[in-house]
């Protein structure tokens, strides 16, 4: 016989986390990997456009690669027991090296950035400019977690450097597919 899916956990305000320990909903914890997974989710929206067409193929395994990384990472910030913590799969600096690699490879085939855009033009880049803010919204909860855990550093440290690939890669949509950059207009 098949699991349920039900748990009816959350039928009173409550949740389990990866320990087995059991928290409110709105507990910081829950928020920070609740986010991230949102993250993790709209990923599945970006990857989608990517498919799409052919000169954006080749970022989908790499993105592929970014969404099982953050599965680690709710993982891990869905967990405060020690123990339990470090039998989980870890993010590690190599993580976020990966992020700086790719970062670097984009970045130089785009032209100089001299000012603030526009999250615009294709319907991928504009995908990849909701998928930064959410992106950024993941490091906020996160740092919650991290001010009494120190052990979380490097969550926030990926996340960082994800919302920056994901700014690339907007831009980098952008300019395989034609579209320039918007720039922002201050007088407006």
């Amino acid at each position: 016989m098949k699991a349920k899916i039900y748990t009816k956990t959350g039928d009173k305000g409550t949740t389990r986390l990866v320990d087995g320990s059991c928290v409110e909903k709105f507990n910081p914890r829950v928020e920070a990997y609740g986010t991230v997974d949102e993250l993790n989710s709209y990923l599945g929206v970006v990857r989608v456009g990517l498919q799409k067409l052919q000169e954006l193929q080749p970022l989908d395994p790499f993105f592929e690669k970014i969404q099982n990384q953050l599965f680690n990472v709710g993982s891990l910030l869905a967990c405060a027991d020690e123990e339990v913590f470090k039998k989980l799969p870890a993010l590690e600096e190599k993580h976020v090296t990966f992020l700086e690699q790719k970062i670097d490879e984009l970045t130089s085939e785009l032209p100089e950035l001299r000012n603030f855009i526009l999250p615009a033009g294709h319907e991928t880049s504009t995908h990849l400019h909701v998928a930064r803010t959410l992106c950024r919204r993941s490091e906020r909860r996160s740092a919650e977690v991290m001010v009494k855990d120190a052990r979380y550093d490097i969550c926030l440290k990926y996340l960082n450097r994800l919302s920056d690939f994901l700014f690339v890669a907007a831009r980098w949509v952008n300019l395989k597919t034609r579209f320039e950059d918007v720039l922002w207009k201050k007088s407006e």
